[in-house]
């Protein structure tokens, strides 16, 4: 993870928690782990081997502004709907998978040149995301927090700044004219880089005790560039690659409330 990374969530989350104790603002942190599917360029689109092949995992750390309770007299606020239904996530995540080509033309009965240097590329790609995304629970948060056992499904929409470390290579050496398919030969990276992402997600939360809940959402991540997994080749020649990369993540979590 790059150390600017951690520099700024300091800065953020301090920042964060700092500005908003003079408003009484309620506060909550939490851990999220899970398994990320990652779509790209490596790999037949729509293809079930690789959607479940080109898999990793993904950690992260998240801080929540909880609008319903005043922090300064640890008790409820006063009614309103935003402070009754929303939810402010601020969030610190990584995720790296392994990825490889899958589908119809790399298997087994392909015999190609082309069929074999497919077969032996490899890729990996590590991203690091720092944002934030605002969750709507349709149903009562005071409600939730007064009740043990009680379940609160969300939906969220946000943004993320990503950083992103791909590798390309073969199984033979490194990408070369002579291992790498055509498509590929000018299209591939091994350098760092940097991009925005939309993040929209779908989940619970499940009221464990007063200060704790246990948290499950899955998440889609979409990248506002296709040179995330290092692959991108020309659009117009190969439209069956132009979409940017993205992902699926199903995250579990513990969250903590510091109120």
């Amino acid at each position: 993870m790059p150390k600017i990374y951690l520099l700024l969530t300091a800065l953020f989350f301090g920042g964060l928690h700092s500005s908003t104790a003079q408003f009484g603002l309620s506060h909550e942190i939490g851990v999220i782990a899970g398994p990320v599917a990652f779509q790209s360029d490596y790999g037949e689109r729509y293809d079930l081997n690789t959607n479940s092949g080109n898999t990793g995992l993904g950690i992260g750390i998240v801080h929540y502004l909880n609008f319903a309770i005043d922090l300064e007299c640890n008790c409820l606020r006063s009614y309103s709907y935003f402070n009754d239904h929303f939810k402010v996530r601020s969030e610190l995540s990584y995720n790296k998978t392994e990825l490889k080509h899958f589908g119809e033309w790399v298997a087994p009965e392909k015999k190609s040149v082309a069929a074999q240097q497919l077969r032996d590329m490899r890729g990996s790609t590590a991203v690091t995301n720092i944002g934030m995304q605002l969750e709507y629970f349709p149903l009562s948060i005071r409600d939730f927090i007064a009740t043990n056992g009680s379940w609160a499904p969300f939906v969220s929409l946000g943004a993320q700044y990503s950083h992103y470390s791909p590798e390309a290579y073969s199984v033979t050496g490194p990408l070369t004219v002579l291992n790498t398919p055509v498509k590929y030969r000018d299209a591939f990276t091994n350098d760092d880089g940097n991009t925005w992402s939309v993040v929209s997600s779908v989940g619970t939360r499940y009221k464990l005790n007063e200060v704790s809940d246990l948290m499950v959402d899955l998440r889609f991540q979409y990248y506002f560039s296709n040179w995330v997994d290092g692959l991108s080749p020309d659009p117009d020649r190969y439209p069956e690659n132009k979409a940017n990369d993205w992902l699926v993540w199903l995250n579990f979590g513990y969250i903590y409330y510091l109120n």
